[in-house]
């Protein structure tokens, strides 16, 4: 074990081993290993937008399978799906890279309160031989508290049986603007609950410059936290998450060119980021271009970029 994964661990001071361990193999797996960085394939895509936006710009990913073969074949941490991904391809892949079982899903034929439902179990996670669960919450939808209210008793139950608890914290609705669902604020503050729930991993996406709630301008603009660059901006949201004391993973976010991309993560990672969480970026493109892609972004965690 490497100092910096001993450091990160003995973070989580209340988690039982069984967490520690899961947690230990997703920071020892693929070619971050003992970094402290997280490079992580999330595939929740198909439930969110749809199979043809998803998957048709590259049909070879229709195949569950395939996309094990990606996580795997580029050395990344963990691989993140819902229920009928992971298992079509448990017992073929078993083993061979840390799974996260993502629990609620939402589709885009929805129209309401933003909202997701639960689709899986922490059982369904266990005899997949996961080594966490995925829930999403909606901070600022009039359905958040019934979201954060599920997933206090599922980070709860997944943590009782040893396995990490991994959370999509996505600000909307509310006093939330469609533009401030990346405001720096907004995304700090998400951060922020998220590890006040229990995270042992968070998801945010990348912020933006700009304070979208009244209430929280004055004080960005009397202490001047620093917003004009996106590592700053990541910086501060490292700091939401008890001073760095959790593991925030950023998101690609919507599909962009690859030097767009690779410039958006030096910055997460001169911020002090975590790491990445990469899905539409990277298996919407041929095999080839998807792991020379990745290769560049642990590359660039690595500090060789």
């Amino acid at each position: 074990m490497s100092e910096r994964i001993r450091q990160i661990l003995g973070w989580y001071e209340s988690d039982p081993p069984g967490v520690k361990a899961n947690l230990y193999r997703i920071l020892m797996h693929g070619r971050l290993a003992g970094t402290g960085k997280l490079v992580i394939l999330p595939v929740d895509q198909g439930f969110e937008h749809g199979p043809a936006r998803s998957f048709a710009s590259n049909p070879p990913a229709y195949d569950p399978h395939y996309l094990y073969e990606l996580a795997i074949e580029a050395g990344l941490s963990a691989y993140a799906a819902p229920l009928g991904l992971l298992e079509q391809g448990a017992d073929t892949f078993a083993g061979r890279i840390p799974t996260i079982l993502k629990l609620n899903s939402a589709n885009s034929l929805h129209a309401g309160t933003p909202d997701q439902a639960i689709t899986a179990t922490v059982r369904d996670a266990l005899r997949l031989g996961c080594a966490g669960v995925g829930f999403t919450i909606y901070p600022g939808s009039d359905a958040c508290y019934g979201m954060m209210e599920e997933l206090r008793e599922i980070i709860r139950e997944a943590k009782s049986c040893g396995l990490v608890a991994v959370v999509w914290s996505y600000p909307r609705g509310g006093k939330v603007s469609k533009q401030g669902e990346t405001a720096l604020d907004i995304v700090a503050y998400a951060a922020h609950m998220a590890a006040l729930m229990g995270a042992n991993i968070i998801k945010v996406k990348p912020p933006s410059e700009v304070v979208d709630l009244d209430a929280a301008r004055s004080t960005y603009e009397q202490v001047a936290i620093p917003r004009a660059t996106l590592a700053e901006r990541v910086r501060h949201v490292m700091q939401a998450a008890f001073a760095g004391k959790r593991l925030v993973v950023f998101s690609g976010g919507e599909a962009k060119d690859t030097q767009g991309l690779l410039d958006e993560i030096r910055q997460i990672r001169d911020g002090g980021g975590s790491g990445s969480i990469i899905g539409r970026n990277s298996f919407r493109r041929p095999k080839a271009e998807a792991l020379d892609l990745l290769d560049r972004v642990i590359r660039i965690y690595r500090g060789e970029l």
